[in-house]
C-alpha cells in the first residue's frame, strides 16, 4: 500500500500549494519592516534627511555597489528615476551596509515587539533556511544572488529573518523572469497585477511610478492580447494572471521541497498565526493599500 504521506510531501499540486502559502507569510514577515517608522529613523540618523528614500536603499543594499541600472533591473516595477533619486541619496549620505544595519535592528526590535512568541522558534530555523536559500539556483536572479553573497549577520533571529527574505526575492527574480518572458512590461504587470488582487482604478501601477501616458499605451497592449477591453482587465486577463501565479508558485516550491516538509509545515505554522498583526502594522504606517503580496485578494478571480 502507497505512503499516503510520502505521497503528500511529493504532489506537485500540494506543492503548489505549500509554496503560496509560505510565500504568503514570508510577504507578510518580512514587508512590513519598509515602512517601520524606527527602521526608518534608524536610517536617518545616518545622515540621510527625513529617512527619504528607505525602502529602496534597504531593499536593494546588497546591490547598491553595482550601480542604479542594476537595482532598476532587479526591481523591474519601479520607475527608474525613483529608485535613482533613493540610491543616490543613501550614497551621499551613508553606505548601504550601514543602511542595511539600520533597517536590521528594527527588524530584531520588532519581531519581539510585534511577535515575541515566534522568535526563538524562527531563530532555531536559521541553518536550515540559509541551507535552503543557499541551495537555489542563482542565474537570472541577481537580487537574490546579491543576498546570499553577504555576509551572515552574528544575530539568529536577524539571520534566519534574512533567509526568509533571501527565498522572498529569489521568488520575486523568478516573479518577474515570467513577465519578461510573456513580454509584460512594468506598467501592463502593475495593471494586471492591481486587477487580480482587487486594487481599483490603476492604484497598483500608480504606486510603482505609472504615469496616465504609460498606463494608456500599456491598455493598448493588453487590449491587443485580448487581456482588456475599454480600459478594465477582463476576465480572460484575470484567468491569465492567475495562470502566471499558478506557474510561479510551481516553479518556487523547490525552494520549499528543499528546506523539506516538516520544516515547510513547521514555518507557516510558526507565521501564520501572527501574520496579520504585521500587516496591521503596514496598515499603520504606510497605510490599507501597501504590500498587496502580504494581503488576500480582494476579489476572487
Amino acid at each position: 500500500m502507497p505512503d499516503l504521506g510520502e505521497q503528500q510531501k511529493n504532489n506537485s499540486t500540494i506543492w503548489r500549494e505549500h509554496s503560496r502559502k509560505a510565500a504568503f507569510v514570508s510577504h507578510q514577515l518580512i514587508g512590513w519592516i519598509y515602512w517601520d517608522p524606527e527602521a526608518i529613523a534608524n536610517y536617518a540618523a545616518l545622515g540621510v534627511p527625513d529617512g527619504v528614500g528607505y525602502y529602496i536603499a534597504t531593499r536593494g543594499s546588497s546591490l547598491g555597489a553595482a550601480g542604479n541600472s542594476a537595482v532598476t533591473a532587479a526591481f523591474y516595477s519601479i520607475h527608474p528615476r525613483y529608485i535613482e533619486g533613493c540610491l543616490d541619496l543613501c550614497r551621499e549620505h551613508t553606505t548601504f551596509e550601514e543602511a542595511a544595519e539600520a533597517r536590521n535592528q528594527a527588524v530584531a526590535s520588532g519581531l519581539k515587539k510585534f511577535s515575541p512568541e515566534i522568535c526563538e522558534s524562527l531563530a532555531a530555523m536559521e541553518s536550515k533556511l540559509w541551507d535552503s536559500a543557499e541551495s537555489l539556483p542563482v542565474a537570472g536572479r541577481v537580487l537574490f544572488s546579491s543576498l546570499v553573497d553577504w555576509p551572515r549577520h552574528v544575530d539568529p533571529l536577524i539571520s534566519a529573518w534574512l533567509a526568509v527574505n533571501a527565498i522572498r526575492e529569489w521568488r520575486g527574480d523568478t516573479h518577474w523572469a515570467i513577465q519578461i518572458s510573456e513580454e509584460l512590461d512594468e506598467s501592463m504587470v502593475g495593471i494586471l497585477d492591481g486587477a487580480w488582487r482587487g486594487y481599483e482604478d490603476d492604484w497598483l501601477a500608480r504606486s510603482r511610478g505609472a504615469d496616465d501616458a504609460a498606463l494608456e499605451k500599456a491598455y493598448v497592449k493588453l487590449e491587443q492580447r485580448g487581456l482588456a477591453k475599454d480600459h478594465k482587465v477582463t476576465d480572460a486577463g484575470l484567468l491569465y494572471r492567475q495562470d502566471l501565479e499558478d506557474k510561479l508558485d510551481d516553479l518556487t516550491s523547490v525552494a520549499w521541497q528543499t528546506l523539506g516538509y516538516e520544516e515547510t509545515m513547521q514555518f507557516i505554522n510558526l507565521i501564520e498565526p501572527v501574520g496579520s498583526r504585521y500587516v496591521k502594522r503596514i496598515d499603520e504606517t504606510a497605510g490599507p493599500n501597501w504590500m498587496p503580496a502580504a494581503r488576500a485578494n480582494r476579489i476572487k478571480s
